[in-house]
């Protein structure tokens, strides 16, 4: 999958955080980026990488996705975890939190250990870099579960998260803010210097300033699982009571990301999202499930053995009768959906897709954007924004996707059938 590379200089328009330089050059030595320079002029004894008429832009960092390619991460086995790396590593994904969902401690804790060990072993084939786990489910409130396994949902304990933190692979640490013993779990996750967040919550403005006290920064995917006025309503009565979204455009600080894959949001609320919050608030997550590069069918989401069925139609993940299950497209399709439905610029569109979701997780140092002494993570897009070709530490790696395994076919195929004969 891979081939090594000497020193490169990427020639071309360069995405920075805050303008496009054209043109300019990005030379990379030993696997970081050595300086960004205005100009055409290059440096001898390079590899010279011409962007032509697309444009150089950073590795994009995904700090909420669940799987890809016929795998989740929380199937807890090091395969699976490949697999679904990989995957985004050819979409232009460098930098990775693989994200819990709901499910047991046992599962949760497979799926844990499954990360580190990919984590600790790491190379460029084995795809996108694991900076963390997003530690999503299964601390979610109990009418706002979504797609997520009932099951496996339940109200944060400290020995339970305890274990998780102590780990030291947790970087994101989700929990709705109305739970009992949420504001222990945000401080212990404060501690341990996670990403603190908010998610899958009917949460007041009263229970979400509690939980900013706490330190909680962050709401997931935005209108999605998340409380309304009119939800809250319903809960309450009157007086109407002001929601997450209230809380989260009252309050500069606090970030949130959107899934701009043209199906979960309208163009007018993803405008509306980036004017509100900005380039360096706003994240822009794929929240990506197995179905991702898998034809149109039954999934699981979640652990491969008991996780909540699903579909996709190839658009977007759904549960017939129900509501939308996550997303089946990477953030490149993120990015271009971004650029074209919001008028955004391409430089604000880009920041929200790599450099802000490193911010707020923590990671700003090493990942994020094109600057001198952070990893050679970069990416090729052509004019349309299309994803030409992609390096991870100055290694090249195939966007090509290789061919299915006739034994992971098989195994679907053999569970779907077992599925369709449970469910008539």
């Amino acid at each position: 999958m891979v081939s090594v590379m000497p020193p490169l200089a990427f020639s071309g328009r360069i995405v920075l955080p805050n303008r496009i330089l054209d043109p300019g050059v990005v030379l990379c030595r030993s696997g970081r980026i050595e300086s960004v320079r205005p100009g055409q002029r290059l440096p001898r004894d390079v590899t010279i990488i011409d962007a032509g008429a697309g444009f150089i832009v950073p590795g994009f960092v995904d700090i909420h996705v669940h799987g890809a390619d016929g795998a989740d991460y929380m199937d807890g086995a090091v395969d699976a975890v490949k697999t679904a790396n990989r995957a985004h590593l050819r979409r232009g994904t460098t930098t990775i939190f693989p994200t819990t969902t709901t499910g047991s401690p046992a599962q949760v804790a497979r799926m844990l250990d499954a990360c580190r060990e990919v984590r600790q072993t790491w190379t460029p084939a084995d795809g996108a870099r694991i900076a963390g786990v997003h530690l999503y489910g299964p601390y979610f409130a109990e009418n706002k579960v979504g797609c997520h396994s009932v099951e496996g949902r339940r109200d944060p304990a400290a020995a339970e998260y305890d274990r998780y933190f102590r780990t030291g692979i947790v970087k994101i640490a989700t929990c709705a803010a109305e739970l009992p013993g949420a504001a222990q779990f945000y401080r212990a996750a404060r501690r341990n210097r996670c990403l603190v967040t908010c998610g899958h919550s009917n949460a007041t403005w009263s229970q979400m300033a509690r939980a900013y006290k706490a330190g909680m920064r962050h709401v997931d995917h935005f209108w999605c699982a998340m409380s309304s006025v009119s939800s809250l309503r319903a809960q309450h009565g009157t007086p109407m009571q002001a929601s997450m979204e209230q809380f989260v455009l009252a309050h500069e600080e606090m970030s949130t990301e959107v899934i701009a894959d043209g199906q979960h949001l309208s163009k007018e609320l993803l405008r509306f999202a980036w004017q509100m919050k900005g380039p360096s608030r706003l994240c822009l997550v794929t929240d990506a499930n197995r179905a991702l590069g898998m034809p149109p069918g039954r999934y699981r989401f979640g652990p491969l053995d008991d996780g909540a069925l699903f579909e996709s139609n190839g658009k977007v993940g759904f549960v017939p009768g129900s509501g939308l299950a996550s997303s089946v497209v990477a953030l490149s399709t993120m990015v271009r959906n971004m650029a074209a439905m919001t008028g955004a610029p391409l430089e604000d569109v880009i920041r929200m897709a790599s450099l802000t979701p490193a911010e707020r997780a923590g990671i700003a140092d090493e990942s994020g954007s094109l600057e001198a002494g952070k990893h050679a993570d970069v990416v090729i897009l052509d004019a349309r924004l299309k994803v030409r070709r992609v390096w991870i530490g100055g290694t090249e790696v195939q966007t090509a996707r290789p061919p299915i395994r006739a034994a992971t076919v098989i195994r679907e195929r053999s569970r779907k059938s077992t599925e369709r004969r449970r469910d008539p």
